[in-house]
């Protein structure tokens, strides 16, 4: 297939181009390449696949509404995996300008760039910080979503309204996939595991919110991209089963969905950090805080409407997912 991946120099977006390219298909990757963490890890990840048959890099901002509509009448798109956004829960309150940009006018570029020619399916990155304030455990899809504490919660639950809308308007088949706290290899910045791992290899201590009381659905980076690529090969169809008023927010009588991809496994903080100690054969100083703004305390994913849609649930488990992100940072690093 032809597919356009959006985000395509991220975390997710290079590991998803990485697995399409390597089953055979043409992926155009778009990216920004802004400066929200290090531009050059972002370059990085594109530098391994540029070399690669089938692949084209394009470098553009979603929120150039010309600049997407061009690219979308210029090629002929069967897929769309969106995985473009301004990531970070604490950065959205410090900058909330640069998540409406992206997150609220890219989305709606990218939906009228399907819309108009006539793509088979977009899947699109949605967030387990949808979930907000909920208590109720596990997180399920069914599960109502109206109270988020976040902006970038708020602008990830936005774009599951707007993608309904689409679906509901014009037949354009989309799901949205709420991702649980992704780590691995060539992972983000901004991310606890980076953060630990570094400041712990520099003799720094770490800074442990909510005292260590949080809980975390760690989820590894094959098994959050081995959903993506089964999810986007199986285009949304309407959900006929219920009357249209017993739809939850993860189903429609639109062809229309949302799944949880998480490891389904939440892991106490402290445990977490236990783990990287081990890989790293190194013991960590904490600093221990309070719970900061617009953070939860607990993630939870309840992965069974993934399992049933496609036959797959994330299994990685944490300690050997850790150990293959500090074996990566060593070598990346060269530390």
């Amino acid at each position: 297939m032809k597919i356009l991946v959006t985000g395509a120099a991220g975390f997710i977006g290079a590991a998803t181009c990485e697995r399409l390219l390597a089953r055979g298909d043409e992926v155009v990757g778009l990216d920004n390449l802004n400066d929200y963490y290090s531009v050059q890890l972002k370059r990085d990840r594109l530098a391994r696949l540029l070399p690669q048959p089938g692949f084209r890099f394009v470098p553009l901002d979603v929120a150039d509404r010309a600049g997407l509509a061009a690219l979308f009448a210029a090629e002929s798109f069967e897929r769309v995996v969106h995985l473009a956004a301004q990531a970070g829960v604490r950065y959205s309150l410090q900058n909330p300008h640069a998540y409406a940009d992206s997150n609220l006018i890219g989305f709606v570029n990218v939906l009228e760039g399907c819309r108009h020619h006539r793509v088979q399916h977009l899947s699109y990155a949605s967030s387990s910080s949808v979930y907000g304030g909920n208590t109720q455990m596990p997180f399920a899809e069914h599960h109502a979503v109206d109270h988020p504490v976040s902006l970038y919660a708020a602008t990830k639950k936005a774009n599951e309204l707007m993608a309904h809308t689409y679906s509901h308007l014009y037949g354009l088949p989309t799901t949205g996939l709420r991702f649980f706290t992704v780590y691995g290899p060539w992972g983000r910045p901004d991310m606890a595991l980076f953060l630990f791992t570094k400041a712990i290899l520099e003799g720094r201590p770490i800074d442990v919110f909510n005292h260590g009381d949080m809980r975390r659905d760690f989820t590894y980076i094959d098994d959050i991209v081995e959903g993506v690529v089964r999810v986007n090969d199986r285009a949304a169809t309407p959900d006929t089963s219920l009357p249209p008023s017993s739809h939850g927010p993860g189903t429609s009588h639109a062809p229309y969905r949302i799944f949880n991809i998480g490891h389904h496994d939440p892991v106490p903080l402290l445990d977490f950090i236990g783990a990287i100690e081990q890989a790293l054969g190194m013991t960590a100083q904490k600093n221990l805080l309070p719970m900061q703004p617009g953070d939860v305390p607990a993630t939870y994913a309840d992965v069974s409407a993934l399992a049933a849609w496609v036959g797959f649930k994330p299994e990685t488990a944490v300690h050997e997912g850790i150990s293959r992100f500090v074996a990566w940072y060593r070598g990346y690093y060269k530390v």
